[in-house]
């Protein structure tokens, strides 16, 4: 299979600085924020990429333009998990009132399930298989590590093994038919 699936995740904001969840809430990327997301247009500039798709969320969006795909397709399917009651709190916030409360193991009251979350990224990698060569979606922390728990055909929960710095590049591919993780975190 020559399929690849390349990950960006958007550079930094306020809110991942300083361990915030964000979902629906649409911050823009902090000036070294912007600054990181314009240096991966040299490495990402090497490649050819059939398919380019991004989150709506504008630091997302403005990580693709400065990474040289301002053309990159929005894909409601690449917004971040929905946490609910959780937007904007941190996770020792959470825990204390829900001790031991992480994405992966706990609900998100008012927000998405591990199942939800799950079916709209396993159409990301529907897409991902049916494209002609490499897809590059650039996206948020918790989507895309979901969306390589998928990609590998493990639960959602499992992206808890896959640590995610914000404006780097990641690349999920297969070795003979099996899917694999070909590079994380560069």
């Amino acid at each position: 299979m020559s399929t690849e699936l390349w990950l960006v995740r958007h550079g930094p904001t306020e809110w991942s600085e300083n361990g915030r969840h964000t979902s629906v809430t649409d911050l823009p990327l902090l000036p070294h924020g912007e600054e990181l997301a314009r240096g991966l247009a040299g490495p990402l500039g090497e490649q050819d990429f059939a398919l380019v798709l991004t989150s709506p969320r504008q630091r997302a969006r403005r990580t693709a333009e400065l990474a040289g795909f301002a053309h990159a397709e929005v894909d409601e399917d690449l917004v971040e998990w929905a946490y609910g009651d959780y937007e904007g709190v941190t996770t020792a916030e959470i825990r204390e009132s829900v001790p031991g409360w992480t994405v992966w193991s706990h609900p998100c009251p008012g927000g998405e399930t591990p199942e939800e979350v799950g079916a709209r990224l396993d159409r990301v990698v529907a897409r991902a298989d049916g494209c002609e060569g490499r897809t590059l979606v650039v996206a948020h922390g918790h989507s895309l590590r979901a969306l390589t728990a998928r990609w590998l055909g493990l639960p959602v929960h499992d992206g808890r093994l896959f640590r995610l710095d914000t404006a780097t590049v990641s690349v999920l591919g297969h070795e003979r038919e099996s899917p694999v993780v070909l590079r994380w975190n560069s």
